[in-house]
């Protein structure tokens, strides 16, 4: 009997932290009730333009306004919100691509991380239905106007499929922009794999035959694949084939994940044996092949401009300055941050870019419509356009610049959500402590 009190009140303990703790968390925002007005900002549209004095205005989740507030005339009784954004910028919600968001809470805890399936083959695994919406470290993100996100499962050859979210839901399915949007394929290496003790004997020990092993490997598994694809209603059916149809369909795209300029072409080449669509990931010696993925027409997420070069000879601004030339040749990219919760940064890292050369607007096309646009859902988002979704940001200086970014209000699909977070509750509940001495 004493156990079981103790256990019962144990339950109730644990329940009412649970509470405790769901109460310090923000909770999703109900839908727009009303139409809204934000007057006087700098709007940088996401599509490479800007307006210096703008009026945007949205109504049941959409925009309905995108003008320049000196050629019009508003009646502002219409609106149950108005903005005065005079002297503040606004930007479309910046999309993070190649994320762990809501798949890991603590890098260094494992039991947080829920990326990665065992073996090697999972174009089945579903990063949708991992991706948790209750993280701590989601209001983080959106602080800094991160407000969508490519959520990518990770491990093996082909880890699973991704899918789009936005970043203020109850649960995935609220969070889901679009579900199975890709199937990601991590490149085999040329490179031998570090060794601790001495090696193994034989020939299939030297990298370049372990190279060819998985190549062939790749080959087999995506020719049977695309011959499943090809019956429409087979009598037994394969999981792990339904979920590549949309590759051979065109409803997917193929995100390769590689960095190595001679193993990316390699890698676009099959592609276009399979006729599929691909989007390479990470790509950080891109600008040694422009005129390849130009001829190719293949879209690049360049990931982390703010990292070391990856050789010894390398210009040490090289990846500072790769998105320039991409955008010089004229490669459709995006940028890209790291895991999970350093996608916050990803303003920062095209700020970086700007700093290199790349223009003010095109970066910030490079964190909003370009990746919505490679996604397949640039034209229901990505960019502040008439029509499209109300998924916006105010800033009270520039949002690139980590000294002078502060969002102000952000709004996803028209909702006005709590812009609170663990980083700012820890700092006022220590601000309190330090003003009592």
């Amino acid at each position: 009997m004493t156990l079981f009190l103790n256990k019962k009140c144990l339950g109730v303990a644990l329940m009412l932290v649970s509470v405790a703790l769901a109460a310090q968390s923000p909770v999703p925002a109900p839908r727009q009730s009303g139409a809204i007005l934000i007057m006087g900002a700098t709007a940088h549209l996401g599509n490479g333009q800007s307006i210096p004095n703008s009026a945007i205005a949205f109504e049941n989740g959409k925009l309905t306004l995108v003008a320049d507030a000196t050629t019009i005339r508003l009646d502002r009784s219409k609106f149950t919100k108005i903005f005065d954004a005079s002297g503040k910028h606004v930007y479309p919600g910046f999309i993070a691509t190649d994320s762990r968001l809501g798949l890991v809470e603590i890098d260094a805890v494992r039991a947080t991380q829920d990326h990665t399936e065992a073996g090697n083959l999972n174009p089945n695994a579903r990063a949708i239905v991992a991706y948790n919406t209750d993280s701590d470290v989601i209001p983080t993100v959106r602080s800094n106007g991160v407000l969508s996100a490519q959520i990518v499962p990770a491990g093996g050859l082909v880890s699973g499929t991704s899918a789009v979210v936005q970043l203020d839901a109850w649960n995935w399915e609220d969070a889901a922009i679009r579900a199975d949007e890709g199937i990601h394929l991590n490149w085999p290496s040329r490179q031998a794999r570090r060794r601790f003790g001495p090696p193994a004997a034989g020939p299939e020990q030297q990298p370049g035959n372990e190279y060819n092993k998985q190549l062939d490997e790749l080959h087999r598994y995506f020719g049977e694949a695309k011959a499943y694809s090809q019956k429409p209603a087979p009598e037994v059916k394969n999981p792990r084939f339904e979920a590549m149809r949309g590759l051979f369909n065109g409803s997917q795209k193929l995100y390769i994940h590689d960095g190595n300029a001679k193993t990316m072409q390699e890698a676009v080449l099959f592609a276009g044996q399979y006729g599929l669509q691909p989007v390479l990931v990470g790509a950080s010696d891109a600008w040694m092949i422009t005129d390849f993925l130009k001829e190719h027409q293949v879209p690049v997420i360049l990931a982390e401009p703010q990292r070391l070069p990856s050789r010894e000879d390398e210009d040490y601004d090289q990846p500072y300055k790769t998105a320039l030339a991409l955008h010089q040749a004229g490669i459709p990219f995006a940028l890209s941050g790291n895991g999970g919760w350093r996608q916050r940064n990803l303003p920062f890292e095209a700020g970086q870019a700007v700093g290199f050369g790349l223009p003010y607007e095109a970066a910030v096309q490079a964190i909003t419509l370009s990746p919505a646009a490679i996604m397949g859902i640039g034209g229901s988002t990505g960019s502040l356009e008439t029509g499209k979704d109300a998924t916006l940001f105010v800033s009270e200086g520039d949002a690139l610049d980590m000294r002078t970014c502060r969002v102000t209000a952000a709004f996803i699909q028209g909702r006005e959500i709590n812009l609170d977070d663990k980083h700012k509750m820890l700092y006022r509940r220590f601000e309190e402590k330090y003003k009592q001495r």
